[in-house]
């Protein structure tokens, strides 16, 4: 899933601080620690994490998942385009209450197989949206 983050304001400021663990595990070439991603990069993590998360997936919580990768096996077009914006705006609001989802569009692309997705959300405490442009296509 490749990303593109836009912003209006290159540095967002937040009064609270989200920090996550970065789910490489990459380690810090300085302080030999686990990095985290802070503030809008925790967030949009966590949002791209979702969305890649099928149901049963993530073990003692098989309620969380999309359902995102089983519509990408089925005929690109505008109406699973249509359905793709639904769950994903549902796996949103549901297990990420640290964003507020202002738009979300899925546009398909039958040539290339796959779908090309803006999310735009804002941040809680923050009047700056963030844009996030991505694709979902299947691998197989």
């Amino acid at each position: 899933m490749s990303t593109t983050i836009t912003s209006n304001d290159p540095v967002i400021e937040t009064q609270s601080s989200f920090k996550d663990l970065d789910l490489n595990f990459a380690a810090h070439p300085i302080k030999k620690d686990i990095t985290k991603h802070i503030n809008e990069y925790a967030i949009i993590n966590s949002i791209k994490n979702l969305v890649s998360t099928n149901h049963y997936e993530r073990p003692f919580r098989p309620d969380i998942g999309s359902g995102v990768r089983n519509m990408l096996f089925e005929n690109v077009d505008p109406i699973v385009a249509a359905r793709l914006e639904n769950a994903i705006a549902e796996m949103i609001d549901i297990y990420e209450p640290r964003a507020a989802i202002d738009s979300i569009v899925a546009t398909a692309s039958p040539d290339e197989n796959r779908y090309s997705v803006t999310l735009r959300f804002f941040i809680i405490n923050n009047p700056n949206p963030i844009t996030i442009d991505f694709f979902l296509e299947r691998i197989r």
